[in-house]
């Protein structure tokens, strides 16, 4: 008993019973006494069970405030038996009104079950998987009705209140507990339910949390390929409690939400109907008996898959844009879905022909592949030729294979075309024309339509040409690749321009510098008159100057010939020489002494310079001068010779040459021969003979002949035919002008002047 009067507010007394450990259904019986004359609560009394020396828990029972001055009689069910063992503990606490008393009497073991306060029956272990509910299903059996409070208490102190009461019969009552079983909630519960009559309690039933299996290590990959990875399932070890009655394996791609499971059946697994070229994560999932006994996902293994070759070959090869030296090209955009991998490149090649030189036909191919940049389906390509077909194609290849497109031909546009080579330009240079050929561009750059000649005089050594002089253009057809210049100036530099058009227009123009041939000097005799004297051993001639053609005349040459008896095998030379053919001139210098020593038949007895020829000059042959290093030797009266006038003109290694005959004279035997007329047809004039100490009878005669020379002239005549005689009209002057065409022809052009003169 505890006078609360004679204790401070909150202090407490403890009545504890010896351990029991029953074996049967029991029940413990006592009485309490509890009152306070004015009606104020003397304090509380509280009921423990501590069971096999645990803590005390939460109060099973407990009363408080003034029950009246008699004792109350209740009963304890304890259903906890042997092996285990329980105490009961009584705790009175002192309220703050300090008045009253509070005592326990009458504390009875039965061997019979309570009358007041139900029983429990066996509270059995409960095993779940974390994170799921653990129910609890306590049984009471006795005197109880469903308002009355059951609770279930951990063996902290911690009580849960029932979640649904069930009566199963009317003697029999179910309450039913949900636990949230997590790993920290494992723990010793009882059943717990009182009343005014008492209190029945339950043994403590333990909750079992079980942690789902996880794999300590990932899977272990054994192979990849395009569509499938096959792993080994590597769950040796693991975290968590078994047994393990399910394995399985999660995989999702790295970057997708989605996931799926499949269940194994070994340790080793083929994952089908993968994404080729991509990241795989792996896990595998273990399963304990109970609901919710997988565990967590294992470490996860990250492997890719291998790519596969590309589908098929890149469709849709157009050009957007044509040039005449770049196509920009277009395809089809590439996707994952085509490459079938995310390592991958696309070239794009091309080959197109050019020409090799040597033989017509002769072609090189050039042949290129070019890298597209990623994600790119448009490329431009450069530096093509133009109006050229160009065979394109589309690679498309990853590390698994190569897919090639069919090839497309695409033709480049036309071009201005390239310039003809200065080194195809052939020409062959005459005095007055010009050959000129060429060939067809190395590079056309399409088709060629026509070619431009241009020409003009730049530079000639003749005074008397005007330079530079007017520029002049010629076209020629696509297959006309020659031209013949004509109407040029001798001896004159021309600047010679060839260039190809196509329709895009004119390409770049080939230059060179041709220079016509200088031709022979030309003599201006068209009214020469007869030697103005003549002795035993001279003959007076008049020098005229001569034109020179192309190049200024350098020098002037007298050229005299001995004739001897054999004027007719000479005859067809000698009318050449007459004419002024310069292929029969005389190039070789000689002296007379060297005509003498040698043999030679004829002889230079004078060199002149251009400058002593300004005018129409006399000059006498064999009036035993020097001139320029020749002897003008006097004439021998006794022989017969042909005087030539000859005229050279040099330029640049260059020589051309002209000579014409300007007299003859003839050699005095004696008296009664010191005047004689040639009759033969080749003389066609008369021929004077002056013979020393001739008779003084023929002087007249002598000058009379000499005026008709003087008018008839000595230096040209006309063959005639000596049966039809002589006519009045046969004489000519002759102007030869060398053929172009073949030197060595006999023929010649000749331009014959009338020097018919009548004797007044």
């Amino acid at each position: 008993m505890v006078n609360s009067s004679q204790h401070v507010a909150g202090q407490r007394a403890h009545l504890l019973l010896r351990s029991l450990s029953e074996n049967d259904t029991h029940c413990i019986q006592f009485s309490y006494f509890l009152y306070s004359r004015d009606g104020h609560s003397p304090g509380d009394l509280q009921l423990y069970i501590r069971v096999n020396g645990g803590p005390r828990g939460s109060a099973v029972w407990n009363v408080s405030g003034s029950h009246g001055r008699q004792w109350h009689q209740v009963e304890l069910a304890v259903s906890t038996f042997w092996p285990s063992e329980y105490q009961v503990v009584f705790e009175a606490s002192v309220s703050a009104e300090r008045r009253g008393y509070i005592a326990i009497d009458d504390i009875l073991l039965l061997n019979y079950p309570c009358y007041k306060v139900p029983h429990f029956s066996r509270l059995g272990d409960v095993e779940v998987n974390a994170g799921q509910n653990a129910t609890f299903q306590c049984v009471a059996t006795g005197k109880t009705t469903e308002t009355e409070p059951f609770l279930l208490e951990r063996r902290n102190g911690v009580v849960v209140a029932a979640s649904a009461i069930q009566r199963l019969s009317h003697k029999r009552l179910m309450a039913t507990f949900q636990v949230e079983a997590e790993r920290g909630e494992q723990d010793l519960y009882r059943c717990v339910t009182e009343s005014n009559r008492g209190a029945a309690v339950s043994n403590f039933a333990e909750l079992i949390v079980r942690v789902p299996p996880t794999p300590i290590a990932p899977p272990q990959l054994l192979r990849a390929g395009p569509t499938y990875l096959i792993i080994q399932l590597n769950t040796n070890s693991i975290v968590g409690d078994g047994p393990v009655i399910r394995r399985e394996i999660e995989y999702r791609a790295s970057q997708s939400p989605w996931s799926e499971t499949h269940g194994v059946g070994s340790l080793t697994y083929k994952v089908w109907h993968l994404e080729p070229d991509t990241e795989y994560r792996i896990s595998v999932l273990l399963t304990r008996p109970g609901e919710g006994g997988t565990g967590a996902p294992g470490p996860p293994l990250v492997s890719r898959t291998k790519c596969a070759e590309p589908m098929r070959a890149l469709r849709g090869l157009t050009a957007t844009e044509i040039q005449p030296r770049q196509l920009t090209l277009q395809w089809e955009p590439l996707g994952y879905n085509l490459t079938r991998c995310h390592t991958y490149s696309v070239s794009l090649c091309y080959r197109y022909s050019t020409p090799a030189g040597g033989s017509a036909g002769n072609n090189a191919t050039v042949r290129e592949c070019l890298s597209v940049e990623r994600n790119q389906s448009h490329f431009t390509l450069r530096d093509l030729p133009p109006f050229r077909s160009v065979h394109v194609r589309l690679a498309l290849e990853n590390p698994e294979g190569k897919k090639e497109s069919r090839e497309v031909t695409f033709q480049t546009e036309e071009d201005i075309p390239g310039g003809v080579a200065p080194e195809s330009l052939t020409f062959t240079p005459l005095d007055d024309m010009i050959f000129l050929k060429w060939e067809e561009p190395v590079e056309p750059n399409g088709v060629i339509t026509q070619y431009e000649i241009s020409y003009q005089g730049i530079e000639s050594s003749d005074p008397g040409i005007n330079v530079p002089g007017p520029r002049r253009t010629v076209s020629k057809l696509r297959n006309e690749t020659y031209h013949m210049f004509s109407g040029l100036h001798p001896g004159t530099t021309y600047l010679v321009s060839v260039r190809a058009r196509t329709s895009k227009g004119f390409g770049q123009t080939a230059l060179t510098e041709i220079t016509t041939n200088i031709s022979a000097p030309v003599f201006d005799y068209e009214d020469v008159p007869a030697p103005l004297s003549e002795s035993e051993s001279t003959i007076t001639v008049l020098l005229r100057p001569a034109l020179g053609r192309g190049a200024p005349v350098s020098a002037y040459q007298v050229v005299v010939v001995e004739e001897d008896g054999s004027r007719r095998v000479r005859r067809s030379r000698r009318r050449r020489r007459e004419l002024g053919s310069g292929s029969d001139c005389f190039p070789v210098p000689v002296s007379q002494v060297e005509t003498q020593s040698k043999g030679a038949p004829h002889y230079y007895t004078a060199e002149l310079p251009p400058s002593s020829l300004p005018e129409a000059t006399p000059f006498t042959v064999g009036d035993n001068h020097t001139y320029n290093g020749y002897w003008n030797t006097p004439l021998d009266p006794s022989k017969n010779y042909l005087v030539f006038f000859q005229a050279i003109s040099n330029f640049r290694g260059e020589t051309r040459m002209n000579c014409i005959r300007i007299a003859r004279k003839a050699a005095c035997k004696d008296h009664k021969r010191a005047l004689e007329v040639s009759q033969h047809a080749e003389d066609m004039g008369l021929i004077l003979g002056a013979c020393a100490g001739g008779l003084v009878v023929l002087i007249l005669l002598l000058g009379a002949i000499v005026i008709v020379s003087f008018f008839d002239g000595w230096d040209v005549t006309k063959k005639k035919d000596k049966t039809k005689g002589r006519h009045d009209n046969d004489r000519h002057r002759v102007k030869l002008h060398s053929l172009l065409a073949d030197p060595n022809s006999d023929y010649v052009n000749a331009n014959y002047i009338d020097q018919h003169h009548k004797i007044l």
